[in-house]
């Protein structure tokens, strides 16, 4: 919009006894209010709409302040300043100021809902009405579904009964509630290195010491003691996608000299290539197994599950009481018949997430070749090696043509690994390719004149 035609507008505001940048700042509201000025108008820029009105330029500098501090208005370096509404949209609450409209969002490894998802929807409303009676609170878990968890555990060869199963929201809530029972502050825990950021966030909410064990190529580092507890992904480790065969496991549930040891096996459905090896817990009797339906069916149902001895499940169901009374009872009923059709539901995942996992790696080999990375076995996201730093750099450079993306820091306990990204592949086939482009974009923009090549070790076997 030009400046004489929004200062036409803006008459019959201007002859008010209000101090100008208010007058200015108002009208401009009750325009958008009105639906006259729409969402994503494009304003004239400061100095042009201050020599329009015969203002200073700090009077419109204050207008326009005031209405980015209220919701109406976004600016970006470059792009303007856009009407917006304060409600218009739902941002995360990482959202940068003057971040670009669209956003192809890469940090939430996450795939769309099954089509059996609708069906087991129906089929839960159908059964809704038979519990209608009783007060819908269960702390430990609707009884159908975790007797459905552990048939589906022990199918895996996990000899589960219902009694050791409490049903969460997700295993981030069952680390979370692990960290409430047993931590203490101030105490060592160990984690992988790099590993899932939310384990690291809940430790330090906990105020707890993460204390990192590295995971490369090769494997996981042989684990130090004096450890309080510990956090494991051996299947389909977040984010590299390994996953540790039975002799790796064995070696590695050894030498953890620490009373807890929690294992999350969000990924254990979503082993693409190789055998499936034996549960942890098949091997260490007091493994306490995280595991969820959140990244194997849908992140929208919200449910997950902790496998332990009877005794120390009472103790997490006494803590989450301070937290929420259990998970929704519909949610739940609909998780029971998606588990009971589970193996034709998951083949049908893993073969997606093959078929975009080559369409990324392709399109990426095609576009940035020096960009390394071990092929994931597990899991939804490639851990990408750049061959120069800062991947941090790069996140910046790729939200400024559209593409969020996590740098490697995120993942680690000391902010290091910044020559690595975590790049999902829960992507259709045809967005591979534009993931690439926007990529070798921002790459190039990132580049520092004075850089150049490092040589460095590779992240392979």
């Amino acid at each position: 919009m030009g400046p004489d035609h929004l200062a036409n507008l803006l008459e019959p505001w201007l002859s008010d006894s209000l101090a100008g940048y208010a007058a200015v700042s108002m009208g401009i509201r009750s325009l958008v209010l009105d639906g006259r000025l729409p969402n994503g108008t494009r304003l004239p820029s400061e100095r042009a709409f201050a020599a329009t009105l015969g203002v200073s330029r700090t009077t419109v500098s204050a207008a326009y302040n005031l209405l980015r501090a209220e919701g109406y208005m976004r600016s970006a370096h470059g792009a303007g300043s856009l009407i917006t509404l304060p409600a218009a949209s739902v941002q995360r609450p990482d959202t940068r100021l003057g971040e670009p409209e669209e956003i192809l969002d890469l940090t939430v490894a996450a795939l769309p809902a099954p089509s059996r998802l609708v069906e087991a929807a129906v089929a839960a409303a159908a059964e809704l009405p038979s519990l209608l009676a009783g007060h819908g609170l269960h702390p430990f878990g609707l009884p159908a579904l975790r007797t459905a968890v552990a048939k589906h555990l022990t199918g895996r060869g996990i000899a589960t009964d219902a009694e050791q199963i409490l049903v969460t929201s997700g295993a981030l809530q069952g680390w979370n509630l692990l960290l409430r029972a047993v931590g203490r502050p101030g105490r060592p825990v160990l984690v992988e290195q790099p590993t899932y950021p939310a384990v690291l966030d809940a430790l330090r909410a906990h105020h707890l010491r993460p204390v990192p064990l590295p995971v490369t190529a090769a494997g996981w580092d042989p684990p130090p003691a004096g450890m309080t507890m510990a956090h494991l992904t051996p299947d389909g480790h977040n984010p590299t996608g390994l996953v540790a065969d039975e002799t790796a496991r064995r070696r590695l549930l050894a030498g953890l000299q620490c009373p807890v040891v929690a294992v999350d096996e969000t990924f254990a459905d979503l082993i693409l290539d190789g055998p499936t090896p034996p549960p942890a817990a098949a091997l260490r009797h007091d493994v306490v197994t995280l595991g969820s339906l959140n990244k194997a069916f849908w992140a929208g149902l919200r449910i997950g599950w902790i496998r332990a001895n009877p005794e120390l499940l009472a103790r997490l169901a006494r803590e989450r009481a301070s937290i929420d009374l259990g998970s929704p009872v519909l949610d739940q009923l609909v998780a029971v018949h998606l588990l009971d059709d589970a193996a034709t539901v998951l083949a049908s995942r893993r073969d997606h997430l093959r078929r975009s996992r080559a369409a990324l790696e392709q399109a990426l080999r095609a576009r940035l070749p020096d960009w390394q990375w071990f092929p994931p076995k597990a899991g939804m996201a490639l851990w990408v090696e750049l061959p120069r730093p800062s991947a941090t750099r790069l996140a910046a450079s790729a939200l400024d043509l559209g593409l969020r993306i996590i740098p490697g820091p995120r993942f680690t306990v000391d902010g290091t690994a910044d020559r690595w990204l975590r790049l999902p592949f829960t992507l259709t086939t045809g967005q591979a390719g534009i993931v690439a482009g926007l990529l070798e974009q921002a790459w190039e923009r990132s580049a520092l004149p004075t850089t150049r090549a490092l040589r460095v070790p590779r992240w392979t076997a």
